[in-house]
C-alpha cells in the first residue's frame, strides 16, 4: 500500500477549486448541449430533422474581440443583374455547394490576410465608407467627407459590381462578414441549392442517396453530382417525381417546396417549409436569398401567420401576414419590387401566382421518421 503525504492547504484548495470548476465547466456544457438539441422543441420528427440541417448553416467564430454568429451566403452565378456571367466570375460550386464544403473555404477566407486587414479596418473606430469591387475581389476604404455624407443622406452612389456600405469603425459585425464573403468570396448557396441540400439531408436521415435515387428519372448521368442539375425550374417542373399541392394551410406538410413565380411564367425563387402549428397558427419555413434585411441576408428563417380558426385559408389570401420583409442586397440598392415575401408568392396571378409542391421520394421517408418519434 502506497502512502501519500497530505497536500499543503493552500494546494488543496487550489485542487478543490480546479475541480469544481471542471465540473461547473461539464454541467453548462451538457445543458448548453441539451437547450441547442433541435429535438428539445421539434421532438424527433420530421421537424427536428429540418431544422438540423438548417443550423447546420451557421458557424460561430471570434472575430477581434467578438463573438460573431456567421450565417450561409446567398450565391448565384447570375447575381448582380447577370454581372457574374458576363465577368467570368462563377460562384463556388455554382450555389450548389452545401455547408460540408462551403464552411472549410469560408474558414480560410476568414483566416486570410485580406480579410485581416478588413476586419482591422473596420475597427479603427473611424467612420468610412468600405467600396468593394466585385470584378477585382478587392475593396479600399474611403473616409471622404463627401462619400459619408452622401450616404447618410440616402443618396447611393454604389453600383451592381462596386456596391458601397458605411461603417462606424468601431468593430467588425456579422454583416460586415456577410459583405466580405459575398462579394470577394464569391460563395454561398442560391435558393434551389439550399432546398436541395435540406431534401438531401431529410433523405440522408432515411438512409437513402437522393441524387442516386432521381438520377435515373431525371435522365441524369451516373455518378454525376445531381445539386448542379436542380434549380427553381426543377421544382416547377411537371416532373411525375412531384404532387402538386394545394396551397390552403391545412394541406400544408413540413419539406413541402415554396415556389415564387417571376415574372415570365416561370418560377424564379423556392424556399421550405419547416412546421405547420395549426393550434398557434404559424407556418415556419426557411430559404436562402439575399433581397432581406442587412442581418438576415443568407439562409434565415420566415413566417406565416394565419387564424387558427381558418386553417382552409390559401397562402395567396390576404388574412394572412407573411413577416419576412424584402429589401435590396445593400442599403441603398433598388433590388426588389415586392414589399415582403407575401406580395412576392402573391405576384404574377396571371401565371398562377405561388404554388407548392411535395417531393414523391421523401413521403415514405417522411412518415418513417415520424412513426419513430411515437
Amino acid at each position: 500500500m502506497i502512502f501519500s503525504p497530505p497536500l499543503p492547504a493552500q494546494e488543496t484548495d487550489l485542487q478543490e477549486t480546479d475541480f469544481l470548476e471542471e465540473t461547473r465547466f461539464l454541467e453548462e456544457t451538457r445543458f448548453l448541449e441539451a437547450f441547442s438539441d433541435p429535438a428539445r422543441i421539434w421532438g424527433n420528427g420530421i421537424e427536428r430533422v429540418i431544422e438540423e440541417a438548417y443550423r447546420t448553416c451557421f458557424i460561430t467564430r471570434i472575430i477581434g474581440d467578438k463573438i460573431i454568429n456567421i450565417r450561409m451566403p446567398f450565391g448565384e452565378n447570375n447575381e448582380r443583374g447577370g454581372l457574374l456571367n458576363v465577368l467570368g466570375h462563377n460562384i463556388y460550386e455554382g450555389g450548389k455547394g452545401n455547408p460540408g464544403t462551403l464552411w472549410p473555404i469560408i474558414e480560410r477566407m476568414l483566416d486570410s490576410r485580406q480579410f485581416v486587414e478588413y476586419a482591422t479596418a473596420l475597427s479603427n473606430g473611424k467612420e468610412q465608407v468600405i467600396i468593394f469591387d466585385i470584378p477585382t475581389r478587392t475593396w479600399r476604404s474611403s473616409r471622404s467627407f463627401f462619400d459619408i455624407a452622401r450616404m447618410k443622406a440616402g443618396s447611393y452612389r454604389g453600383l451592381f459590381h462596386r456596391p458601397y456600405v458605411l461603417v462606424s469603425g468601431q468593430g467588425i459585425d456579422e454583416t460586415d462578414v456577410y459583405n466580405y464573403l459575398y462579394c470577394i468570396g464569391l460563395i454561398g448557396m442560391d435558393c434551389s441549392g439550399f432546398v436541395w441540400y435540406v431534401l438531401s439531408y431529410i433523405a440522408r436521415e432515411g438512409g437513402i442517396n437522393l441524387g442516386a435515387a432521381l438520377n435515373p428519372v431525371l435522365g441524369i448521368p451516373p455518378g454525376s453530382n445531381t445539386s448542379w442539375y436542380i434549380g427553381t425550374s426543377f421544382f416547377s417542373s411537371e416532373s411525375p417525381v412531384f404532387i402538386q399541392v394545394r396551397d390552403e394551410i391545412a394541406n400544408l406538410r413540413p419539406a413541402d417546396i415554396m415556389l415564387f413565380m417571376g415574372p415570365e411564367g416561370r418560377v424564379t425563387h423556392s424556399a421550405i417549409i419547416q412546421s405547420v402549428d395549426l393550434t398557434r397558427g404559424v407556418v415556419r419555413y426557411m430559404q436562402c436569398t439575399d433581397e432581406a434585411p442587412q442581418d438576415e441576408r443568407g439562409v434565415h428563417e420566415s413566417f406565416v401567420y394565419f387564424d387558427p380558426a381558418r386553417p382552409a385559408t390559401s397562402l395567396s389570401s390576404r388574412r394572412i401576414t407573411w413577416s419576412q420583409q424584402r429589401r435590396g442586397a445593400f442599403i441603398g440598392e433598388t433590388g426588389t419590387v415586392f414589399r415582403n415575401d407575401g406580395e412576392r408568392y402573391r405576384a404574377h396571378a396571371q401565371f398562377g401566382g405561388g404554388r407548392i409542391v411535395r417531393l414523391r421520394t421523401l413521403i415514405p421517408i417522411i412518415e418513417r421518421i415520424n412513426r419513430q418519434q411515437r
